[in-house]
C-alpha cells in the first residue's frame, strides 16, 4: 500500500543522485512541485524523461539536476524556446546535457512496454524523419508474420516515476481525470513512484472516466494543493498563462535566472514552500 508522507520527505527517500526520473502531465497536472522540491533538494546527475518538457524541466536543467534528457517535445507552451534547455545543449551550462529524442507516439509506447514488462515496443513511425539516424535507441524491426517494416524502441523503466493528480484515499488508492496522458503507464513502468494529489479524502467518489491507480502500484503520496502550477488541475484550478509568458524574460539571461531560483525555490529550503508565480 502506498505511503502517505510529505513532499519533501517522499522526494528525499525516492529520488537519489543519478536516477532516471520521469515526471509525467501533458498541459494539464503537470508535477511542477515535485520537480521544484528536487531541485530544492539539490538532486544531481539525473536522467530526465518527459514526452513534452516544458518550464518545469527548464527549471531542472537550469539549476544543474540534469545529465540527459530523454524526451519527445521541448518547449514553452504558447510562448517559445526553453532557454536553459538551449543553454545547457548549446554552451554547456550550467553543465553539458546529453540528449535522447524520440516523437510522442515512441515516447508512450516506450512507457506501455515498460508498464507490460517488455523489453520493448513496436510501433508505425518515425517514417520521413531523421530520428532514426540521431538516435541510437530507434531501430527497424521486420514483422515475423507480414514480413512489414517496422519501428522497435526500448521500453522505459525509470528508476522514479512522477505524476500529480486530483486526490487520493488514506490508503493510497488514486484518482485522476481530465487528461490524463501517460499517468498510469508511467507509474506502472517505474520501479518507485510518487504522487502529489490536490487533497486526500476518506473515499474516492466514483467519476465516469476516471482513472484510479490502486495504493499497491504507488510507492508514496503526498497532498500538495496546487502541485500543477502552473498547469492546471481539472476542477481544481486554471491554466496561470502569465506564469509561461513571464518566464520567457525569466529564462532568458543566467543572471536573472539564478536569481529568480535562489528567491522563489532554494530560499524556500526546510520550510513550507508556497507554489506562486514566476515573479
Amino acid at each position: 500500500m502506498a505511503e502517505i508522507s510529505s513532499l519533501a520527505d517522499a522526494v528525499a527517500d525516492l529520488v537519489h543522485d543519478g536516477d532516471s526520473v520521469a515526471l509525467e502531465g501533458f498541459t494539464h497536472l503537470i508535477p511542477t512541485a515535485a520537480g521544484q522540491e528536487i531541485i530544492r533538494q539539490r538532486r544531481r546527475d539525473l536522467t530526465l524523461i518527459r514526452m513534452t518538457p516544458d518550464v518545469v524541466y527548464d527549471q531542472l536543467i537550469g539549476a544543474g539536476c540534469a545529465k540527459k534528457l530523454i524526451f519527445s517535445w521541448a518547449g514553452n507552451p504558447g510562448v517559445g524556446s526553453l532557454h536553459r534547455f538551449r543553454d545547457a545543449v548549446q554552451r554547456g551550462w550550467p553543465r553539458p546535457l546529453e540528449i535522447e529524442e524520440h516523437s510522442h507516439a515512441g515516447m508512450a509506447n516506450r512507457y506501455v512496454a515498460g508498464a507490460a514488462g517488455l523489453p520493448f515496443a513496436v510501433l508505425r513511425g518515425y517514417v520521413g524523419t531523421d530520428l532514426v539516424e540521431r538516435t541510437p535507441t530507434i531501430a527497424p524491426i521486420t514483422c515475423p508474420f507480414t514480413g512489414e517494416l517496422l519501428t522497435a524502441v526500448p521500453a522505459l523503466n525509470p528508476d522514479v516515476g512522477i505524476v500529480h493528480a486530483q486526490r487520493a484515499d488514506r490508503h493510497g488508492n488514486v484518482q485522476i481525470w481530465g487528461i490524463t496522458g501517460v499517468h498510469k503507464e508511467v507509474v506502472l513502468a517505474s520501479a518507485r513512484s510518487l504522487v502529489t494529489v490536490e487533497e486526500i479524502v476518506d473515499e474516492l467518489t466514483p467519476r465516469p472516466g476516471a482513472v484510479v491507480l490502486p495504493g499497491w502500484a504507488v510507492t508514496r503520496v503526498a497532498e500538495v494543493p496546487g502541485g500543477a502550477y502552473p498547469s492546471y488541475a481539472m476542477d481544481y484550478s486554471d491554466r496561470a498563462n502569465d506564469y509561461y509568458q513571464q518566464w520567457d524574460e525569466i529564462s532568458r539571461d543566467r543572471d536573472t535566472f539564478t536569481r529568480w531560483l535562489g528567491e522563489h525555490v532554494l530560499a524556500t529550503a526546510g520550510a513550507d514552500p508556497t507554489y506562486g508565480g514566476a515573479e
